[in-house]
């Protein structure tokens, strides 16, 4: 399958920026503002343009562990993010588990270049008083500007700082050489980024700053590299909340053995794999608060829960020549008499493909055990769906498919 996935981690940012902004209270965009300093000392380290496209990678995916940290620990009960008034951070267990379980994510990916251990080692201070107790010897360069880059924007606010702001934080910077930051990382900064690429970041947008400095190429992968990177999405939207802690992998498993039985192509099967697993990535941009209500949802909140269908079209649509993908994924809450959400769309505009992955979706959500209830059978499944076909919601002979399928499948 054919995909750039550059461009890809440019579009699924805006909801991994979402997750930061709710769990850590940063300002909407840090992870694309940590790429954008990234590119500018990848630059003056003469980064080639491959390995400079793979460490901007890294750097937008640099807390994709979050979600899962955040998992952990509410299942063992022992949240504690502490706030150092100096760095705003905080040598905590957090730092030390986001940083070994991103690096271990970021591995499913298929970078070109050597990555490792730049996430690993994101926290690690010069002078040996980070996360892990790394100092500048024992890290690598790539982790060191991400570092500094990382802890920047979390202390300082690009998108609005003045000329004279820019000078206190090149001092500051300076200050922290040998401590820390690298002496390496400290002589890059320094060097590489001026007020000038700071204004134009703010003139540009941080987004189309990327897509002007950042060429970005169509790769082809293999189905195992897509079954990676769709993985790796899908459990960073399912960690997101514990009551949908394996839903999308559920739903792009029961997708890609739909495509077989029905007898899409191989391509085509990888392809619905791929929506399966990134249907609810819009789900990155609804709180927990609503995710995780018990109780019925007011009508303001099921707007914003609604959302997550919305938010997953726009982040998919950001995504170059993917529209079959685009529209699988996204129109899953659509219902064939026009009921459905976001877009209301009736039976004859939604294709055979939207049609099976709102089946797919529900089948999924009605069968899986949530912290508020138990999974339903196979059985009991079934006869709500039929309910609901006769309803004129869902298409009758899929669902009549997937008894037989998902039956003989148990």
């Amino acid at each position: 399958m054919k995909l750039d996935l550059t461009d890809m981690l440019y579009a699924l940012s805006f909801a991994l920026d979402k997750v930061e902004t709710e769990l850590l209270g940063l300002d909407t965009g840090h992870c694309r503002r940590v790429a954008c300093l990234g590119v500018l000392m990848g630059k003056g380290a003469g980064f080639e343009e491959e390995e400079l496209r793979d460490f901007v990678g890294c750097c937008i995916l640099h807390d994709n562990a979050l979600t899962e940290f955040i998992h952990e620990e509410l299942m063992s009960q022992e949240i504690a993010v502490q706030v150092s008034a100096i760095t705003g951070y905080a040598e905590t267990k957090m730092h030390h588990r986001h940083c070994t379980i991103g690096e271990r994510n970021i591995r499913l990916l298929p970078f070109r270049t050597d990555v490792k251990d730049i996430i690993l080692y994101h926290h690690e201070n010069a002078d040996g008083t980070g996360a892990l107790k790394k100092n500048a010897s024992e890290t690598t360069l790539k982790s060191q500007i991400l570092h500094l880059a990382d802890i920047i924007d979390m202390k300082y606010r690009l998108t609005v700082m003045t000329e004279q702001e820019f000078n206190e934080l090149r001092e500051w910077v300076r200050s922290q050489s040998g401590k820390l930051f690298s002496e390496k990382a400290t002589e890059l900064f320094l060097q590489s980024v001026d007020f000038e690429n700071i204004s134009y970041l703010q003139d540009k947008g941080v987004l189309e700053y990327l897509h002007e400095e950042m060429q970005t190429i169509i790769c082809d992968y293999s189905d195992e590299e897509i079954h990676n990177i769709a993985d790796l999405f899908a459990k960073i939207v399912d960690y997101k909340s514990e009551f949908t802690q394996s839903h999308s992998r559920g739903v792009a498993d029961k997708a890609e053995f739909m495509a077989n039985y029905y007898g899409f192509d191989k391509e085509k099967a990888i392809r619905y794999y791929f929506a399966g697993a990134m249907h609810d990535i819009g789900k990155l941009v609804v709180s927990n608060d609503i995710l995780e209500k018990p109780g019925k949802l007011t009508a303001d909140e099921f707007t914003e829960m609604k959302n997550h269908a919305a938010a997953t079209y726009y982040v998919l649509s950001q995504i170059k020549d993917i529209p079959d993908i685009l529209e699988w994924a996204s129109n899953h809450h659509e219902k064939l008499n026009g009921k459905g959400y976001p877009r209301g769309l009736p039976g004859d505009k939604l294709s055979f493909e939207e049609q099976l992955m709102a089946c797919i979706d529900i089948y999924q959500a009605l069968t899986e055990k949530r912290p508020y209830k138990d999974g339903m059978s196979h059985e009991k499944t079934i006869s709500i769906m039929m309910e609901m076909a006769g309803n004129g919601e869902l298409n009758e002979k899929i669902v009549h498919d997937m008894d037989t399928v998902m039956m003989t499948s148990q």
